[in-house]
Order: C-alpha cells, then structure tokens, then sequence
C-alpha cells in the first residue's frame, strides 16, 4: 500500500463526485433535513427528541453514506473505472483505501453541519462534549462507507445495491437500540446485536447523552467501531476484482 498512490485515488474520486451535486446533496443536506423533520415528528415532546436525535445523528449519516458509497463504487465497477485501475500499478489496498478517504473527508463535512443542526439549530443538549458528538458522527459515516464498498462487491446492479439495505441494514436498525433498550429484548437479539457495528454508535450516542468524558463505555464504542471500519475496508479489499 502506497500513501501517494491512496491519495490519488481519494483525489480523484473528490473530482468526480464535485460535479455530481445530488450526491453532495445527499450526503451533507438530507441528514439534517432529517433530523430537523424528526425534531417536528416529536412537537411537544421535547424530552424524547434529546433523547434520540444524538441517536439519530449516528445512524442517519451511517445509512447515507452506506447507499451513496455501494451505488457509487458499483457504478464504477460497471463503467469500467475500476477494471481500468486494477490494470495500473495500483494495490487493492490503495484504491479500497482511497475511496475510503474521500468519503471521509465527505463525512466530516456531513459531521460538522448535521452536528451543528442539532446542537444548535435545534437546540439539543448533551452532557458529552460538541468534539466527541462530531468524532461520533463521523466514524458513523466511515462505518456506513465501508459496509458500503464491502457489499459493493456482491451486487450486479445499482438496484441491487439498494436492495442490500434490508438485508444488511434494518436488521441493525431494528436491534441497536433505537427503539427500546437492548436490555429489553429477548436474550438472542441482545447476543446477535453484540456483534453488528450499528450497536456501537447508537450506545456511543447514548453515552455523550447522558455522560460527559471519553474514558469507560465510550471510549469502547469508539474502539469496536474503528475495528469494524478497517475490517470492512480489508474485506472491500479482498473483494474487490475484475468484471466478469
């Protein structure tokens, strides 16, 4: 693996996705149009809006970034772009890695304005810091980059990318806490939610909630998640091979 190389490659998919405004708009306007529509779902109830918007601002970027990144990396499977790279000097780990870090300097500008939308535009307070909320948020939109380069692999179609998101994602949705406390599920859901990475940024997000520090849970969360991103990365990587 190659810096200068992995550079490159996150270079040149910056430029392209410059001139491809409605993929910049989704990734950096729709989570805060939805996180403000999530703000007026719960008009009245405050109390329970602070209590899922940080949630919210973890697994909404989480899902954008996971649709945007498996269409983007099949289109470019299918157009041939990355058939044309693989016959360069280029390693797997270079080109996974480069997409990698585009999308991520796209997640943190998603990061800062969706952050800055709840924190402030919406008024919720959390008793962890505004750093640890951006930290959060952004490693929710690398998970979702790299679970999205990973299925990439397996669809044929841009649809079938899509169609990933039932199989691969509400599940995730369903049991990470979102919508009861894991402690209240049946005993095989809290075990089969202990092994999928969306568990990880939600109880992070319930953790800056409710407690100030990056020590003890949190900074665990943060740990797991990290692992979960690199291991999708190596994955995409091992994945990644010429059209058939």
């Amino acid at each position: 693996m190659s810096p200068h190389k992995t550079f490159a490659t996150a270079g040149r998919v910056l430029r392209q996705l410059r001139h491809d405004p409605r993929t910049l708009a989704l990734i950096i306007v729709v989570p805060p149009v939805l996180l403000a529509l999530l703000k007026y779902v719960f008009n009245g109830n405050a109390a329970t809006f602070n209590r899922i918007a940080p949630m919210a601002l973890g697994i909404f970027p989480l899902i954008v970034m996971f649709i945007v990144t498996s269409v983007a990396t099949l289109r470019e499977r299918t157009s041939g772009t990355l058939e044309r790279l693989l016959s360069l000097p280029l390693g797997k780990l270079d080109i996974i890695f480069g997409y990698a870090l585009a999308f991520a300097l796209l997640a943190l500008i998603q990061a800062l304005v969706a952050s800055g939308v709840v924190l402030g535009l919406l008024g919720v307070t959390v008793l962890g810091g505004t750093l640890e909320v951006i930290v959060t948020a952004v490693l929710a939109g690398l998970l979702g980059t790299s679970m999205g380069l990973f299925v990439s692999a397996f669809a044929r179609t841009e649809f079938q990318a899509v169609q990933f998101m039932p199989a691969f994602v509400f599940p995730q949705l369903l049991v990470c806490g979102f919508f009861v406390p894991r402690e209240s599920m049946a005993k095989v859901l809290q075990w089969f939610s202990d092994i999928l990475p969306m568990t990880y940024i939600t109880e992070a997000m319930q953790h800056i909630t409710r407690f100030a520090g990056w020590g003890g849970t949190f900074g665990r969360n943060l740990i797991v998640t990290a692992g979960f991103i690199i291991f999708f990365l190596i994955l995409g990587a091992i994945t990644l091979r010429r059209q058939e």
